[in-house]
């Protein structure tokens, strides 16, 4: 019995175990566990490594094949592999060109041999951009202007900007390092671009743009290097007037282009026009406002938009439109995604015991559909020995009954036009049931456990069916009973799907059941995939009876297809059948009408027709186009019609405000779809030609008036009637002082009979206004009706303004306000309201009157807490207007004490005081020193001053003695001091009194007696200081001297 059960565990030990890792205790085949990325960019300077590391029980032993031949390592003296690994290096000092090229690392053991990926080794070369000189551009103002930069193209491809002021900087991989003071980078506006391609444009250029020249300068990645081309001078030539320009295309050019993008890269698309003004650029998609996601980022002025990561909802026509005031034009970007292989579901090693069965799935998906291939270490199946056991069914291998020659590496290849997908998977089938195994480690995958006498399958499987025997036996005997095990299942997936009897709508699909694993197909459900859809994102199509095994299915045209059938029954859904044939429904005319046509004048001699545009599912063939039809109403003129691709349509030289009838129809190559309703549509307007008349008020009141007016004529208005606008602004007040805002504003009005009228709100009242009143279309205003002259009458005034509530005093509370800042009247007189608001007495509100002129009182308090609210109205002759209320704050001592504050202890009041008295007392020490210093100086220093207009010293330097005769007479005067204060203020002396008396501004004589002073014949005073001193104020020098005399300031303040 020991024997049995393990022979038991042994056969079920490694069944249906998908996703763990084998121990290496275990002999198994190689997997490839580290390789490089398929793209390998390496420095030829450096030791170029290519990795390959491998795991296997025994040791891999490791190759490789270079451009898809064996590459003898061995004997090539530049490259060697590692020890116990496929890792190769390269030493290239000579030709290192010769080692560009593919790799495979191949890792091999007696059990298969894994494939790592194709790695593409790629050298780095140094950026070099031409040293060339660029000649100067020169442009005239106002046209466009493209800078290109073409930089290195790498590997990787660089990152361009664009520098301007770079004629002094180096560029910054040169030795030497410099500052770059005057580099800076162009910043991109409405006018200046840079493009993807990295060329710098110019919608239009200024004079302003020939101050700087400009570098283009490129970051390479993977050195972090960044390179600066030699700078480009631009000059403009300026004219006399600039000429605009309608708008034309830089990039891209023409009237549509298209990108291809692979899915999950970055999605750019740009549109720069030239133009005079610079132009403005709008997106749509597909005919319809582009919808801006958190996906997607418009920038550079909505001239580029991004997609960092493009999916198949970004598939359309992406349309973006140059604007300016000159001209429209359009360009289509035909966008198209599609999807290198991705994995659905990737193959996993397989470990079985003999005559165990398993499979290998490699499921991807991608645009176009993958083409899967399968190889057995390496060698395609199809030339591999074949074996009974293995078959192959497109994305499936599938394993009966498995022995140990079924043992190897499988690789899976997933490949289309843009990439590929390379999987390794070993099948390990046991070779012998003794083999030695580890079952300590391998006990976590075992699914059948004995109970006792039962035996217990948990996660049962379709590979648990079979019969089953237990055997009971002793010394003497054995019995044995068996069962069968039926494991009812999902049903397996549809088979052999085909195609037949095509047609424009409908197509037959026909298929092979599954096996339905003991339980009845219900029905089965078909599902498509066309080109509107990420693949493997598949919708629903149908559902069929499970009787049925081939159906007919109803199509759109002009569409690819491909269909899948997953059987149902009660326990579920199959795994989908693999995918039919791509296939195309043929065209036919669309059957889908132009919905909300309109036609609307733009201009007062044309018509826009415009419709909402098919879907591209609704085109039904190639070349969708549209057939515009339009007549004049009520006339007998053919229909007149155009085609056009674009979603509008104009008619020109139509006459001002006239009525079309318009129909629109979808065209393809197939034919001609259905007429859409005829509507009506009106060419342009243009400005009304009359002005309403009779413009008058009626019923005034205070805040509003009511207007009439006569209606305008129906043809004049030129256009459709769409209202009647009345100009309004406040003149002035009735008040003459005060101040009023004359801001225009304005009040529609719609046509509301013969006899039209409307009420205008929201006047000032008391004011003076005027009014004229204007005739509307939809595009454009008439000319103004007779300005007209009112007044409103008076009314209740507005709420007093500069409300205040202070505490002067700690028994008082003063309250005052202003005139209200609308008084809407002449103002009669303030209502105040008061009452406490925190005491318990229940004071009652108490109600003061006063005149016009007063707008304060005070109030005594109960108590320091006692607490008021405080109510004022203005009053007119019509009543009170608006109240206004506040509450006193919470007045206490210790906050009056805080608000009272007195002056005199203020630090900033003493230390003004201070600096008052210090200049006082300086101004008094100086004026005392001036003063003191009056007799002590010699004659000699004053012989310098002139003593009359002409110098008396001759130019030997000697002194005229006759000026001191004339000092003496003037000190000698006849009346008393107080005489003389009295004669200062008589008034100016003649002008020959001051020229006598300008002798001298300061005199020895003045000290002396006053009578003649004699004099030795060296010319010095006799009797110097002798006789009675005088203040040298009592000279009368006039008013006209101290002008000249800047001393004279200071002794008048002493």
């Amino acid at each position: 019995m020991g024997t049995l059960v393990e022979a038991a565990l042994l056969l079920l030990l490694w069944q249906s175990v998908w996703t763990l890792d084998i121990p290496l205790e275990v002999r198994q085949p190689p997997t490839i566990i580290k390789q490089s990325m398929k793209e390998h960019i390496v420095d030829p300077k450096d030791t170029m490594v290519i990795e390959c590391e491998a795991k296997g029980n025994p040791h891999p032993i490791f190759s490789w094949r270079r451009n898809g031949k064996y590459f003898n390592v061995a004997r090539d003296s530049q490259a060697s592999m590692r020890r116990r690994s496929g890792t190769l290096d390269i030493y290239a000092r000579n030709n290192p060109e010769q080692y560009e090229a593919e790799y495979q690392c191949i890792a091999s053991n007696e059990y298969g041999s894994a494939y790592s990926n194709k790695i593409r080794l790629q050298l780095y070369r140094a950026p070099v951009w031409p040293r060339e000189i660029l000649e100067p551009v020169v442009v005239s103002a106002g046209l466009p202007l493209v800078l290109s930069c073409d930089p290195p193209p790498g590997p990787p491809k660089p990152e361009t900007y664009w520098m301007s002021s770079c004629s002094y900087a180096r560029p910054f991989n040169w030795p030497i390092q410099t500052a770059f003071p005057t580099m800076e980078a162009v910043r991109p506006d409405r006018r200046v671009s840079m493009g993807v391609n990295g060329d710098l444009y110019f919608s239009n250029v200024l004079i302003n743009d020939s101050v700087a020249d400009y570098c283009c300068n490129a970051r390479f990645p993977y050195k972090n290097v960044i390179q600066q081309k030699m700078p480009v001078v631009v000059k403009v030539l300026s004219t006399r007037t600039v000429a605009e320009a309608a708008p034309t295309w830089l990039s891209p050019t023409g009237s549509s282009s298209s990108i291809l993008v692979l899915l999950g890269e970055e999605l750019l698309l740009e549109c720069i026009a030239a133009g005079m003004p610079s132009p403005h650029i709008t997106w749509t998609k597909d005919g319809d406002e582009l919808a801006v996601t958190s996906r997607m980022k418009v920038k550079n002025f909505n001239k580029m938009i991004q997609i960092p990561k493009a999916s198949f909802d970004d598939v359309g026509e992406y349309t973006c439109a140059a604007t300016n005031r000159l001209g429209y034009i359009e360009h289509t970007i035909t966008v198209r995604v599609k999807a290198a292989p991705f994995w659905l579901e990737k193959p996993i090693d397989l470990i079985l015991a003999p005559e165990e069965n398993g499979r290998l799935v490699c499921r991807s998906d991608g645009a176009p559909r993958p083409t899967i291939s399968w190889f057995i270490n390496g060698e395609p199946i199809e030339t591999a020995d074949p074996q009974p056991n293995r078959q192959m069914s497109g994305d499936t291998l599938t394993f009966r009954s498995v022995s140990a020659a079924n043992t190897g590496v499988y690789q899976c290849n997933a490949s289309n036009q843009f990439g590929y997908l390379l999987a390794n998977a070993f099948v390990n089938v046991l070779r012998k049931l003794n083999e030695h195994l580890d079952l300590t480690s391998c006990v976590h995958f075992l699914r059948i456990t004995l109970d006792e006498s039962n035996l217990v399958i948990t996660n049962v499987n379709r590979g648990d069916e079979g019969n089953y025997t237990c055997v009971i036996k002793n010394e003497l005997d054995q019995k044995s009973a068996s069962a069968h095990l039926m494991v009812m299942d999902r049903p397996n997936p549809p088979t052999t799907l085909e195609l037949s009897d095509p047609y424009e709508r409908t197509v037959r699909l026909s298929w092979v059941p599954g096996d339905s694993n003991h339980n009845p197909i219900t029905e089965y459900l078909v599902q498509y995939d066309d080109d509107d859809w990420l693949p493997g994102k598949w919708r629903n199509l149908s559902t069929y009876p499970g009787t049925l095994t081939s159906v007919i299915l109803h199509l759109t045209p002009f569409t690819y297809y491909e269909f899948r059938v997953i059987a149902i029954n009660e326990i579920g859904a199959s795994q989908p059948s693999r995918p039919s044939m791509r296939f195309q429904t043929s065209g036919a005319p669309p059957d889908v009408i132009p919905k909300n046509v309109k036609g609307v004048g733009t201009w007062r001699n044309n018509m826009e027709i415009s419709w909402e545009p098919l879907t591209y599912r609704e085109w039904n063939g190639p070349k969708l186009k549209y057939l515009v039809w339009w007549k004049r109403r009520d006339s007998r003129e053919e229909w007149k019609n155009a085609t056009t691709k674009w979603l509008k349509y104009y008619i020109y030289d139509a006459d001002t405000f006239t009525p079309y009838d318009i129909k629109v129809q979808a065209v393809n190559d197939f034919g001609l779809g259905p007429e859409s309703p005829v509507v009506v549509g009106y060419s342009g307007e243009d400005r009304p030609i009359t002005a309403p008349l009779n413009l008058r008020v009626s019923d005034i009141e205070s805040t509003q008036v009511t207007v009439h007016w006569d209606s305008v004529n129906r043809e004049s208005i030129m256009g459709e009637l769409k209202e009647y606008k009345a100009y309004y602004w406040r003149d002035s007040s009735q008040l003459r002082w005060l101040w009023v805002n004359r801001a225009m504003k304005s009040k529609s009005f719609s046509d509301n009979g013969p006899e039209p009228s409307g009420v205008v709100t929201g006047l000032i009242p008391y004011s003076n206004y005027k009014m004229y009143i204007v005739v509307t279309n939809n595009r454009y205003e008439g000319p103004p009706s007779n300005n007209i002259h009112f007044s409103t009458p008076e009314g209740v005034p507005s709420v007093p303004t500069s409300f205040r509530i202070q505490q002067r005093h700690l028994d008082s509370i003063y309250v005052d306000w202003d005139l209200p800042a609308e008084p809407n009247g002449i103002i009669t007189g303030y209502s105040l309201k008061y009452q406490t608001v925190n005491t318990t007495r229940g004071e009652e509100l108490r109600v003061e009157e006063f005149p016009p002129n007063t707008t304060s009182f005070s109030i005594r308090r109960y108590d320091r807490y006692t607490r008021y609210r405080f109510s004022v109205a203005a009053r007119t002759r019509l009543g009170l207007g608006e109240w206004h209320t506040e509450e006193s704050p919470h007045y206490t001592t210790e906050t009056y004490a805080q608000d009272q504050v007195d002056i005199t202890t203020q630090g900033w009041f003493i230390g003004i005081m201070c600096a008052v008295a210090l200049i006082v007392l300086i101004l008094l020490i100086v004026c005392f020193i001036k003063r003191s210093r009056g007799g002590k100086y010699p004659v000699r220093e004053k012989k310098d001053i002139s003593l009359e207009p002409v110098d008396d010293k001759d130019q030997e330097g000697s002194f005229d003695y006759r000026s001191l005769e004339r000092i003496t007479r003037v000190s000698t005067l006849p009346y008393p001091r107080r005489e003389e204060e009295r004669g200062l203020q008589r008034g100016q002396p003649s002008m020959e009194a001051m020229m006598k008396r300008s002798d001298s501004d300061d005199s020895l004589v003045e000290y002396g007696e006053g009578g003649e002073i004699p004099f030795n014949e060296d010319g010095s005073f006799i009797g110097q200081y002798t006789g009675t001193r005088r203040d040298v104020r009592e000279l009368d020098f006039g008013g006209g001297l101290e002008l000249h005399s800047p001393m004279n300031t200071i002794y008048s303040v002493a």
